[in-house]
């Protein structure tokens, strides 16, 4: 199934394109779902059919869903109460009931993660198109998966998990009490759903949209974003550029508007070495029915592109390292940081940080330098001769 990530600056008009976009696959002839984070219903009221916290088909081949925080919130507390029974009890604790639960922060972002996977995961669709939050949330959210899990890893480690027969007598020796299989089994399944969430956003058939109206403030915003997806290994597949004014407007106090926009367009073209800008014209007021969706004419969905790669050049031969190549667009020299950390890396650039785990190969290698050129990180490794295979050398 292919699924396409949408974002953009907050008032972009964002979710009117990616209904847009949804309603255009589904008339095209693909199982469509459009899965929104929008707390108001803005799909609904684009789309002309209020939406919500059930699937629900909006014409043929067409469904649209707001999955609801607070209704999953008070399952996994359930679900938590259940399993902490007797510690709860121990301690005199008083259960919560359903009715008296609100969702803590980040209960949102996990239930619609969670949609997310069980939406990818479905044999309903041929095609997920995932409104995401505004930036720059939506690239927070996007990470959030793989960082939990490195959580989960540091914290309760599955190798570390003591035989359930030598728990007791360790816990004696230790003078603590040791985690519970509960605690175990409860971080095990968070890994594997974070796991298939991960999958699905880093599968070759995924890839970003991002939407935005031609503005300086929003070309500076997309600079950033592009960095932000490219570090988490994302692709941005096109820039709609919505809500552009005509070339006959007539010369009043619009024509310099126009004129903003189309510089805009120009230095998104420019920019766009790897994915095309599709400019959407303004409609004169908001699309409130499939018609007027149909009217915006965005760009339609193709088939499956090349994914991104970071790979590693074999330079032994040459130079005496291996070259990693790291794609960073729009990347700053002076807001570039690497720290090696055993078998990790750990990025920083610009206001975007990743803990990435080495390839095999160059966990073997010491890291010798590294330079930013158009765009592309390349770290150099030379190969640490205690670990090195002699015969490679």
């Amino acid at each position: 199934m292919r699924t396409i990530l949408i974002t953009g600056p907050g008032g972009s008009g964002r979710t009117t394109v990616a209904a847009a976009t949804a309603l255009r696959a589904a008339r095209e002839g693909s199982r469509t779902l459009l899965l929104s984070a929008e707390r108001p219903d803005t799909p609904g009221a684009a789309l002309g059919t209020p939406t919500g916290a059930r699937p629900v088909e909006i014409e043929p081949r067409l469904t649209a869903w707001r999955p609801d925080a607070a209704a999953g919130f008070r399952q996994d507390l359930a679900e938590f109460q259940q399993r902490a029974a007797g510690v709860l009890d121990l301690l005199g604790a008083s259960r919560l009931d359903a009715e008296e639960v609100t969702p803590l922060p980040g209960a949102e972002e996990l239930t619609f993660l969670r949609a997310l996977r069980d939406a990818a995961l479905s044999e309903r669709y041929d095609l997920l198109v995932v409104d995401l939050p505004p930036l720059p949330g939506a690239l927070a959210l996007l990470a959030l998966p793989e960082e939990l899990r490195r959580y989960l890893r540091r914290l309760l480690p599955p190798e570390r998990q003591a035989a359930r027969a030598l728990r007791p007598v360790l816990g004696r020796l230790a003078g603590v009490p040791m985690p519970a299989d509960w605690l175990y089994e409860t971080a095990g399944r968070w890994d594997v759903d974070l796991a298939a969430v991960e999958a699905v956003l880093t599968d070759r058939d995924t890839a970003v949209r991002l939407v935005a109206e031609p503005t300086p403030a929003a070309v500076d915003a997309l600079r950033t974003a592009r960095l932000g997806l490219a570090l988490r290994g994302l692709r941005t597949e096109a820039l709609v550029a919505n809500r552009v004014l005509p070339d006959t407007t007539p010369d009043t106090w619009l024509a310099g508007l126009v004129a903003q926009q189309r510089k805009a367009l120009r230095e998104w073209e420019a920019e766009g070495e790897e994915y095309e800008v599709h400019a959407v014209p303004h409609l004169g007021r908001d699309p409130g029915s499939p018609d007027d969706l149909a009217a915006l004419a965005v760009p339609a969905v193709t088939g499956t592109d090349r994914p991104v790669e970071w790979p590693v050049a074999d330079r032994i031969a040459e130079d005496g390292v291996l070259v990693w190549h790291i794609p960073l667009p729009g990347a700053i020299r002076e807001e570039l940081d690497l720290i090696r950390r055993g078998d990790e890396l750990v990025i920083t650039a610009s206001a975007f940080r990743r803990i990435v785990s080495l390839p095999s190969a160059l966990r073997r290698c010491t890291v010798s330098g590294a330079g930013l050129r158009e765009g592309e990180l390349r770290v150099r490794f030379a190969p640490d001769p205690g670990l090195w295979p002699a015969a490679a050398r």
